[in-house]
């Protein structure tokens, strides 16, 4: 009988787990490590056991379905003679559920490491490694990924833990086996592959001995029925998702004459952001809203229409479908709210909903929707009045109000937005859809995602991972809080709470996640107008001495490098600066006022082969600092003219211009990115600079920190995708 038949017929004849050395057997022929052992029925077979393993030895209790032996007793460490293991075997054939006595040698080692199997009901199987022994749980430095792994995830995981020391020389002890440590990871992967009755796998602890061999001495297999239920995802296709940004004709179902409602709103907002396409008001009274005839019905609607907007009630959206359908209509954006979000009843309407949509040929975004915006095409249906500029960000929010104000932080920001969907319920469309439907665009550099939960968890990550390697996902996730509260039977299985799984699954498919909605609009900001920094390496130039200090700092904490200047760098920056200034990294441009200096230093620090990135602090915004200058002095001295006040400032606006201009130049001459930091801000200024006739832009933050961390995730997506190259 081979394998797969044995745990079958085992989970056949209603046991839930396997032995510990049947699964040492199963785990043995996937090159895990197992410790050698030998089963004994009776104290005196034991005995020999042991005299032939060579003592000490352990002594375990065998049973079906025997999970926590040491809580029951049935554990005996350390035996050291014949007698003592006589004794220990003796008492646990006395316990009912023990029928057998496993003998192992005692293995000792100071390093102890958990692996383990496990299937998450949304993302399927997945593998952990971490530190393990008793204090697994305590610790809770573990790692996840999904299986199936190759060797470089293996290696990704255990780099990944924070005790990653302990996995090398220490105290006197060799650095573990770490291609056995890949073997056993790998061997776990091929397991959820092989034998989907496998439910989870727990080898606590794998223990490392002084010379570095890896010895699994206890390990626990439990079985469960497989999921085989077909999940039918109708998944929506790519040109499907780009029709519903492109509308040539709009009809407002629902629409009306009342400011403030959503069927006023969206008309109004949708004429004046300047889209180009017919728009069609429908409403059972007639009249006119916004100053267009309002129509009964949509078949009274005299034009085709690409795409209906509907805020009607929940109660008539299903008499709807069969009008959508007459009238030829394939696309609906669904504002209207009372269906999934409101429980059982809410959640039945909505799935016959999609389901009659389908058989109708009806494509739904929504239902509980903000709208949708496509700035290419002066589109903007939402329920905000937010304009952002056209660009290379698509974004799509589960929450609409999230979404919006994104948008309008974008718009205000000057950061361009390719596309925005308020996802709704995703009763048919989900975010796998519209991260496959944005993978193909020419015109999306960037994803960008507010999320609280995903559908199809294996085709989210798939999806993500593929998308990844070709443009940067950045990812917000709401709710993390909440823990998850899978019943679990084993380490593995308590370990793995729904955040840390999802973060592993970011990890692994590349999304950048962040942890605050800024920080999604700064990663856009760079990922959209800078090239890719090529290593960790950063150069620091400021005009003031404390603020490199900090921002050196950050860099530090974030994992970025700060080289040392090299001996030509110095020489050639010599030229510029005064003898006094710092000769290292931070450059502190010492409060000169010359305004070629920057320029020359910035194009010396990018031409340097030991940096791959800059950091600039504090040259745009002085001329806020000046004008207030000018303020001052325009009211204390009168020697001065507004005149020749007024021109000072001016010079140093061109200046700031100017300076924008040449780092755009300068970054598409050498292929690094720069960083800026303004000294001060107002109400002109923004975070991405456009440059006419040039694809890169200006990047200025209004924080250190803030530039600190977009250049670190870049850093990170940069290695993602190197990883993924080789």
């Amino acid at each position: 009988m081979d394998l797969s038949d044995w745990v079958k017929n085992a989970l056949a004849s209603g046991r839930r787990a396997l032995t510990e050395a049947e699964s040492k057997t199963l785990l043995g022929r996937y090159d895990v490590p197992v410790v050698a052992e030998t089963i004994a029925n009776t104290p005196a077979e034991a005995a020999t056991a042991a005299a032939d393993l060579g003592f000490p030895v352990v002594l375990k209790g065998l049973g079906d379905d025997l999970l926590h032996k040491t809580e029951s007793g049935l554990v005996h460490l350390n035996l050291t003679d014949e007698k003592s293991v006589l004794s220990a075997a003796e008492q646990i054939l006395q316990a009912a559920a023990a029928k057998q006595i496993l003998v192992q040698p005692q293995i000792r080692g100071h390093r102890e490491f958990v692996a383990g199997l496990f299937r998450d009901p949304h993302f399927g199987p997945a593998i952990l490694f971490g530190v393990g022994g008793i204090l697994t749980e305590a610790l809770s430095d573990v790692v996840f990924r999904l299986a199936p792994l190759t060797r470089q995830d293996a290696a990704d995981m255990i780099e990944s833990i924070r005790s990653r020391l302990l996995l090398g020389a220490f105290r006197g002890e060799a650095a573990v086996d770490r291609e056995r440590l890949m073997d056993t990871l790998v061997g776990l992967s091929a397991i959820a592959a092989d034998f989907p009755e496998i439910a989870e796998i727990d080898i606590n602890p794998l223990i490392a001995t002084a010379n570095g061999e890896l010895h699994a001495v206890d390990a626990l297999i439990t079985l469960a029925e497989p999921d085989n239920e077909a999940t039918d995802a109708h998944a929506v296709p790519p040109p499907a998702i780009h029709s519903l940004f492109y509308p040539r004709s709009v009809a407002f179902i629902g629409a009306s004459a009342q400011m403030g409602k959503w069927g006023h709103m969206l008309v109004c907002n949708t004429i004046s952001g300047g889209y180009r396409g017919d728009v069609y008001a429908v409403n059972p009274k007639g009249g006119v809203i916004a100053g267009k005839p309002a129509f009964a019905s949509v078949a009274d609607v005299p034009g085709e229409v690409d795409l209906a907007v509907v805020t009607v009630p929940a109660a008539g959206i299903m008499n709807l479908i069969p009008q959508l359908k007459a009238k030829g209509i394939k696309n609906v954006v669904l504002i209207t709210s009372g269906f999934g979000e409101t429980g059982a009843d809410g959640k039945t309407l909505e799935k016959q909903l999609a389901q009659e949509a389908r058989a109708a040929g009806i494509l739904i975004l929504g239902p509980n929707t903000m709208g949708i915006c496509n700035p290419h095409i002066h589109f903007f249906c939402t329920g905000t009045s937010v304009r952002p500029l056209a660009g290379s960000t698509a974004v799509v929010a589960q929450s609409g109000n999230m979404g919006t104000q994104l948008l309008a932080f974008a718009e205000a920001q000057g950061i361009g937005i390719r596309a925005f969907s308020g996802s709704g319920n995703e009763a048919m469309i989900t975010i796998e859809d519209y991260m496959e439907g944005f993978e193909v665009d020419e015109l999306t550099r960037t994803v960008m995602l507010y999320i609280e939960s995903v559908k199809q968890g294996r085709r989210f990550f798939e999806s993500a991972r593929r998308v990844s390697q070709k443009k940067p996902i950045v990812l917000l996730k709401g709710g993390q809080t909440r823990a998850g509260n899978r019943a679990a039977s084993s380490h593995t299985g308590a370990m793995a709470t729904d955040t840390r799984l999802f973060n592993a699954v970011c990890q692994q498919a590349g999304i950048i996640k962040v942890d605050q909605p800024m920080e999604l609009l700064d990663l856009s900001a760079a990922f959209s107008s800078l090239p890719l920094p090529r290593g960790n390496r950063i150069a620091i130039m400021t005009l003031g001495g404390g603020w490199g200090v900090v921002t050196a700092d950050l860099c530090n904490q974030f994992g970025l490098e700060v080289p040392d200047l090299s001996a030509e760098l110095i020489a050639e920056i010599d030229k510029v600066l005064p003898p006094y200034w710092s000769r290292s990294n931070p450059i502190d441009l010492v409060g000169e006022n010359d305004p070629s200096i920057p320029l020359t230093v910035m194009e010396a620090l990018l031409q340097w082969k030991g940096c791959d990135a800059v950091i600039n602090l504090g040259i745009l915004g002085r001329r806020i600092f000046l004008r207030r200058l000018a303020d001052s002095v325009e009211h204390a001295d009168a020697s001065y003219t507004r005149e020749f006040l007024d021109e000072a400032v001016s010079a140093f606006s061109d200046f700031e211009n100017s300076y924008i201009e040449q780092i755009v130049r300068l970054m598409e001459n050498y292929g690094k990115p720069v960083f800026g930091v303004s000294l001060l801000t107002d109400e002109k200024d923004a975070t991405v600079y456009r440059v006419k006739g040039h694809h890169l832009k200006g990047v200025f933050y209004e924080t250190p920190e803030r530039a600190v961390k977009a250049a670190a995730r870049m850093v990170e997506y940069q290695r993602f995708r190197n990883r993924r190259a080789g």
